[in-house]
């Protein structure tokens, strides 16, 4: 337990820490998610609420399942939605990695909440 909430706290980290110039209105990310990614500039407020929404869970997340598997479907979703979007703009892997890299953590948490029925603690 107490690995999967120092995990939660590095994935809640970096989720704010990515959802900040989002929330800020960057032009800079404005232009990339409609230049660069195709999507509409409305789309970075909803990216970094959902990311930053996700990042609080994790950090609150302490001793409970429940909060750490809603922040993880979450985090799933807006991230599985940035590495397609960098893969599908040509940035390959390299792009997409910070993006696969937070999701595996996130896979990481979400199987440590999950107990088998007949495994005895």
């Amino acid at each position: 337990m107490l690995l999967r909430y120092l995990n939660n706290i590095k994935v809640g980290k970096e989720l704010l820490q990515a959802s900040e110039p989002k929330l800020k209105g960057d032009p800079q990310m404005k232009d990339a998610f409609e230049n660069h990614f195709g999507l509409p500039s409305k789309m970075v407020t909803v990216a970094g609420t959902l990311e930053a929404t996700s990042g609080l869970l994790y950090l609150l997340s302490f001793g409970n399942k429940k909060m750490t598997r809603i922040a993880s479907l979450i985090t799933f979703g807006v991230l599985g939605v940035a590495a397609y979007k960098h893969y599908e703009a040509g940035d390959g892997k390299a792009g997409a990695q910070h993006a696969l890299d937070l999701l595996k953590l996130a896979g990481l948490s979400t199987l440590d909440t999950i107990t088998l029925p007949n495994c005895k603690k």
